[in-house]
């Protein structure tokens, strides 16, 4: 049977896919999933039953509804839906994503918009952690034309502030999950740090790359790919993660020196395929790595000498173009908190149809 459920596409960052309010899909997570893959239109490679794009990027969706959490406005879920498999994956964040939620919560009636400037603290159900998001809204309402530009969308939209709260140990509970800042792996240097999301972090040169690759010169070198996988499974274990085959998390990244006035070159994965741009979320963990003393982001990056007033800002290179992040140090070497902005803007508002077998149970 096809179901009619009512969504909103919306673009986040360098990423897209549909957001609904929790109420409108079922409350069971097996279901609600089934749900998801009927109207991605997956498993399928090219989605051709469904709003799905047939890309990573384009195959995501977000849930959300009113917090009953002290202090916090809206909760939100986010899933990936995979393109080929019958799965969907919650464990993850996603920083782009993350962009379309507060002005999705304000469209919907969530959140009433507080003057000029909107500030909706969000809490990621993924990861257990609160983000605060800042959102255009003169005449009381949300404006998505603005002058910021996000490398790898085109034009400019309104900016949305994403401030990343008490980041460290976002799914395994430590900023630096093996106690160092460094690590070897099978004879290669590399940091396992988790900030936002989790990571291992290692120089490009280390595996035969200047990280100023292409997307398409990455994806294509299977060694290189099996190489990094072999290396990410090996450090996840170390890092308390157990077996990650088949996992999205940890994320890797390959960092070089900068070449384009940025302050750090990285190729951002997946992880089983180089990112075309950056994620949100990956762009703060190495910017957060590039301001911990002995790791190997640390090693690479270029810096000013001093921390402004707003905290350290990290520009980081990548296939697209640059992606700018702000750390803020905890005064202990650690990092206390760190931002970022991206652009959000909706596609459509209307209903998606899913093609599902019998009616659920609703969240509440």
């Amino acid at each position: 049977m096809l179901v009619p459920i009512p969504c909103m596409l919306m673009r986040g960052g360098t990423s897209k896919g549909p957001f609904f309010l929790a109420s409108d899909l079922p409350s069971e997570p097996a279901a609600r999933d089934q749900w998801l893959l009927a109207i991605m239109g997956s498993p399928d490679a090219r989605q051709i039953d469904g709003i799905g794009g047939g890309n990573t990027l384009t195959s995501k969706a977000v849930i959300v509804n009113p917090s009953a959490r002290a202090g916090i406005d809206v909760d939100y879920l986010f899933a990936q839906v995979s393109l080929t498999e019958n799965t969907v994956d919650t464990g993850p964040n996603c920083g782009n994503m993350l962009s379309g939620v507060a002005p999705f919560a304000i469209e919907r009636g969530l959140v009433k918009p507080d003057g000029d400037v909107t500030r909706v603290r969000i809490y990621n159900i993924n990861t257990g952690k609160v983000m605060e998001a800042v959102v255009q809204t003169p005449d009381g309402q949300v404006t998505y034309e603005g002058d910021v530009a996000v490398d790898g969308v085109p034009g400019t939209g309104a900016g949305v502030q994403l401030n990343f709260l008490d980041a460290a140990g976002a799914k395994t509970g430590a900023l630096l999950p093996t106690g160092r800042a460094l690590d070897v792996v099978d004879g290669v240097p590399l940091t396992c740090i988790d900030f936002t999301t989790p990571m291992v972090l290692m120089a490009a040169t280390s595996v035969g790359k200047t990280g100023h690759e292409s997307k398409a010169e990455l994806d294509a070198d299977a060694v290189l790919l099996a190489r990094i996988e072999q290396l990410r499974l090996r450090a996840a274990r170390l890092m308390g993660m157990g077996d990650v085959a088949g996992k999205v998390l940890p994320k890797v990244a390959l960092l070089g020196a900068p070449r384009f006035g940025g302050g750090i070159s990285s190729r951002y994965f997946v992880p089983w395929n180089c990112h075309a741009a950056h994620a949100a979320t990956g762009a703060t963990c190495v910017a957060a790595a590039c301001c911990i003393p002995g790791t190997v982001a640390a090693s690479l990056v270029r810096l000013d000498d001093k921390a402004g007033p707003g905290g350290t800002e990290v520009v980081i290179e990548h296939p697209a173009g640059k992606i700018a992040a702000t750390v803020q140090s905890d005064g202990n070497g650690g990092v206390a908190s760190a931002g970022i902005v991206r652009t959000a803007r909706p596609l459509f508002n209307g209903q998606v149809y899913a093609r599902v077998a019998e009616p659920v149970p609703m969240a509440a």
